[in-house]
């Protein structure tokens, strides 16, 4: 791959202008704009000159799910249904405008939000507006599903009581829906990381139920260059991954040297969500009564820390999923009686006390703050008292612990500027600041968005950028208002994106 040599560049929070050359996949040299490159390059650069724009380390999602992404953006979207009566009516729409799919497959919805309806989603509710159609719908944390009659045949299920499938009901009918031929999926995925590399995105660890090995180790052997991912891996699939040897960051595949595809950690699900009323916590939901009242916890912690401990011995890192504050208590009990290094993802409620056991730890925060505003409104009605414990980013920066911002994708966007718009803001759709007192300044927020690397492009560095038509650490000074700020912040511009020196992104 030949030279670049970016000129005319300005870095993030700077006025003055530099020239960045790229040899070998990585940063070579920063310098004042027009001066002579101190280093010997491989080859002849070629220029381009970015005009004064703003040249950032390439940005991560922290928390994907990159196959169910792809496939969401081509499914119907019922994410803004304020009720199940609104979502049937957004199916109905849907089958109004388009024949309904052929061959008995089912047409697919994502995105609802039941725990604040008004009414209750039912099969019937879909039946009405769908007869034999089939139709499931996926809610917005993928924790439960909502099907039509049909859609339930679909599934497998002969008879349910209500048609919403919730944690252990809909995972194991979940593979009907959230699987597709591996070439359909490779096609949708590329087609996602295209979409993501015009937003800035250079790298994404994905957390996809699936046997990820074989899956990336296919799409490495057939070229893959999109952008760089961390595969994660499964317990059920743990055993491959310590078998070939993998460590954290290993490569997952041939071509010999090609490292934008390395092993990622192993990702354990300890409780549910929120809106399932599934979190794990210490206090009962409001109005929830019954063994369930204080959500479920999904695996013990008499199995978590052996199968921790095993992955950490390995060289693998861990990925534990805790929302409620109880859950994430254990994910730390599990973290420091295994000795294992890693993150807790979600981190969505939290006690003071263990505030301070993340950064005693180093275990990362591994959030996704847009999910504060998904979620606002049902955590003052279901969490009560203790909607100022949820989503403390600021409380968690200032004890010193490591944020890594993401998206959950499918659950929030690919797109990493909404995540530190709503990091920063707390706010969006024009709506008041939801806790203001949490929120964290644009370059905390941008730092937990490039994977751990220093705003000022470090020589030596991968060659893995993202160039922005405004500086994103300027735009608190140009919006007092938050919601403007929100605004400015997810309209970011990205006018290029390199991954390793190479363009995937390139609209200057």
């Amino acid at each position: 791959m030949p030279a670049l040599l970016l000129t005319n560049a300005r870095l993030a929070g700077r006025t003055d202008r530099c020239d960045i050359l790229l040899d070998g996949g990585r940063i070579a040299a920063v310098t004042p704009a027009g001066a002579s490159a101190p280093v010997p390059v491989s080859t002849l650069p070629e220029q381009v000159d970015v005009d004064g724009r703003m040249v950032v380390p390439g940005l991560w999602d922290a928390h994907t799910h990159l196959t169910q992404w792809a496939m969401v953006r081509q499914r119907l979207d019922v994410s803004a249904a304020t009720s199940a009566a609104h979502a049937a009516a957004l199916v109905r729409d849907r089958l109004d405008l388009a024949a309904p799919p052929t061959g008995g497959t089912p047409l697919v919805g994502y995105g609802f939000r039941w725990a604040t309806w008004p009414d209750t989603p039912t099969a019937a509710v879909l039946d009405a507006v769908a007869g034999d159609v089939p139709v499931v719908l996926l809610s917005g944390d993928l924790h439960s599903a909502w099907a039509s009659t049909a859609g339930l045949r679909f599934l497998g299920i002969a008879e349910h009581p209500t048609g919403l499938l919730r944690e252990e009901e809909w995972m194991p009918a979940s593979p009907r829906i959230v699987t597709v031929d591996d070439a359909v999926s490779d096609a949708l995925v590329a087609d996602a990381a295209r979409a993501a590399a015009a937003r800035g995105v250079v790298g994404v660890v994905d957390l996809e139920v699936a046997d990820n090995l074989t899956a990336w180790r296919r799409r490495v052997a057939g070229g893959w260059d999109g952008l760089r991912v961390r595969a994660g891996v499964w317990e059920q699939h743990l055993d491959a991954v310590l078998d070939a040897g993998l460590r954290h960051g290993d490569p997952l595949g041939d071509p010999a040297g090609s490292d934008l595809v390395t092993q990622g950690p192993l990702k354990v699900i300890s409780d549910g969500s929120l809106n399932t009323l599934t979190a794990y916590c210490f206090e009962e939901y409001a109005g929830v009564a019954g063994p369930d009242a204080h959500g479920i916890l999904n695996i013990a912690t008499d199995h978590l820390v052996p199968l921790m401990t095993r992955a950490h011995a390995a060289g693998l890192r861990c990925a534990i999923h805790a929302i409620g504050d109880r859950a994430n208590s254990l994910a730390l009990d599990a973290f420091e009686a295994s000795g294992a290094r890693g993150s807790v993802e979600h981190a969505q409620l939290l006690r003071p006390d263990d505030v301070a056991r993340f950064a005693a730890l180093g275990v990362t925060a591994s959030v996704q703050p847009e999910h504060a505003m998904d979620d606002r409104d049902v955590t003052e009605r279901l969490w009560p008292g203790r909607d100022d414990r949820a989503f403390p980013l600021a409380e968690l920066r200032a004890a010193g612990v490591t944020l890594a911002l993401g998206s959950d994708a499918p659950v929030a966007p690919l797109d990493p500027w909404v995540a530190i718009a709503s990091a920063v803001t707390r706010s969006r759709d024009g709506r008041a600041p939801w806790h203001p007192e949490q929120r964290i300044d644009v370059r905390s927020a941008l730092e937990a968005s490039v994977d751990g690397r220093p705003l000022d492009l470090a020589v030596g560095g991968p060659a893995d950028l993202a160039v922005l038509d405004a500086d994103p650490l300027a735009l608190p000074a140009a919006h007092d208002d938050p919601a403007d700020l929100a605004d400015a912040l997810r309209g970011t511009a990205v006018a290029g994106t390199l991954v390793a020196g190479r363009w995937t992104h390139h609209a200057l």
